[in-house]
């Protein structure tokens, strides 16, 4: 058998074959096992439409079970004559079964193979960013309610501001991943749809069974279109990427503050020792090493849709082989950012928070609205209160109030966490990962 799905009777220069196969074998390993889920549902439907007889449907299946198993158990390889995971699985099969192994191709391409492939992959890897995101959120909203009571200095312009709490710095990150969450879930709805059965981007002559492998892989819907099935890759890759970007924004901001709230000049929180490391010459250094690598890699996720974009945007309809190149950067995103999600959760549960902050007085400054309100309130102008503080505090004669009373949605007093976390909790509902687990199981079982 060839070792390449479209080889005929002529060998392609080696250097030409280096070039253009690059390190997608490599990428491909992360979809193995997607393939053969594809390929089960495929000549499931192949059977259904009388393109292949029940014996054959049969033992193909149990030779595909067996090859998802090596897959799951790291087992599974590309061998080095082979170009791609799907020459593999159809060598395999070949092997075993004979010619048999090479009916599984009838009417698909490797264009739909991979598009089909890409999709089953992403939506599990973000079922696992959800549940990370989730694990992270709850993080946050239970230190949120730890400390509501403990207040800190709020910013702007990294100059002392108001009176802010760690009820709303946590609360604040936990809102934050409430809404990156609405962007994942855009992104999983995208990437839902069946692409199969669009062949190299111009459906088949067969008769083929489109809303059978839908079903039986757990979409949603399809991709109706053929055409634009193709021209969905690259374009489903670019959505995903901007809903891990936003998460990576979240995760990278928290750890900026994180670090900077560790350092001495500030000292409002403590990072587990563990999660510090030390100097070669400074023995009092404690260095927040793994706050700092979260926010590179989460700033480096932020650029990943404007690599996508990069790569597709002068592309126009049908296949080309640039998007081979996506699957470099995107392929292993998933992996970096649940890395970062699972730091930073750990952290955060560990963190020890400063409940004495304002035992130091070069925060009382930051009262001096609280001050301004409450003469407002029994009546002097705004504008006089104002003036009138602001001397005060020049001259030195300003004593601040630290009993602050915030009640309104979302403030010191009033912070809304049930609220946030009933957000979260209805956006997940939405996901219905169920249904595809259910559907995975089936057909591997």
């Amino acid at each position: 058998m060839a070792n390449k799905l479209w080889e005929k009777n002529f060998e392609v220069n080696k250097e030409i074959e280096r070039f253009t196969v690059g390190r997608d074998r490599e990428m491909d390993m992360y979809l193995a096992k997607y393939d053969v889920l594809g390929s089960m549902a495929h000549i499931t439907m192949l059977e259904s439409i009388g393109l292949l007889g029940k014996d054959e449907l049969g033992q193909l299946l149990a030779e595909l079970k067996n090859i998802y198993k090596t897959c799951e158990r790291g087992e599974f390889v590309i061998e080095d004559d082979v170009e791609d995971v799907h020459s593999q699985v159809e060598m395999l099969l070949t092997r075993k079964l004979g010619d048999m192994g090479k009916k599984i191709h009838s009417g698909r391409s490797r264009n739909d193979q991979v598009l089909v492939d890409l999709k089953l992959f992403t939506r599990h890897e973000l079922k696992d960013i959800v549940e990370n995101v989730k694990v992270l959120f709850d993080e946050l909203i239970d230190k949120s309610n730890k400390y509501r009571n403990v207040l800190m200095p709020g910013y702007t312009h990294l100059q002392v501001a108001m009176p802010s709490s760690f009820g709303l710095w946590f609360g604040a990150y936990a809102e934050s991943l409430a809404d990156d969450m609405q962007f994942l879930l855009a992104a999983y709805r995208i990437t839902n749809r069946n692409p199969l059965g669009s062949a190299a981007g111009y459906g088949s002559s067969f008769p083929l069974n489109r809303t059978m492998t839908t079903e039986l892989l757990g979409f949603d819907t399809m991709n109706y279109n053929v055409v634009y099935a193709q021209m969905g890759r690259g374009k489903m890759e670019r959505n995903v990427a901007f809903a891990l970007a936003t998460v990576a924004g979240t995760v990278a901001k928290l750890a900026f503050d994180a670090c900077m709230f560790n350092s001495q000049n500030f000292s409002f929180v403590k990072l587990p020792k563990e999660c510090t490391t030390g100097s070669s010459i400074m023995p009092h250094k404690k260095n927040p090493d793994v706050f700092e690598l979260i926010r590179a890699k989460s700033n480096k996720l932020q650029g990943l849709p404007q690599q996508i974009m990069l790569m597709m945007n002068n592309l126009p309809s049908g296949y080309f082989r640039d998007l081979q190149m996506i699957k470099e950067v995107f392929l292993p995103a998933f992996e970096e950012l649940k890395d970062c999600l699972q730091m930073a959760a750990y952290i955060i549960n560990r963190m020890e928070v400063n409940e004495r902050i304002l035992e130091n007085s070069m925060y009382d400054a930051m009262f001096s609205v609280e001050e301004v309100n409450r003469l407002a309130a029994n009546g002097m102008p705004f504008r006089d209160a104002y003036k009138k503080v602001g001397l005060d505090i020049e001259e030195g004669n300003f004593v601040p109030d630290k009993n602050i009373h915030h009640t309104h949605e979302g403030s010191i007093g009033n912070l809304c966490n049930d609220r946030i976390q009933a957000l979260m909790e209805h956006t997940i509902s939405e996901f219905d990962f169920e249904k595809i687990t259910n559907a995975e199981k089936t057909l591997i079982e």
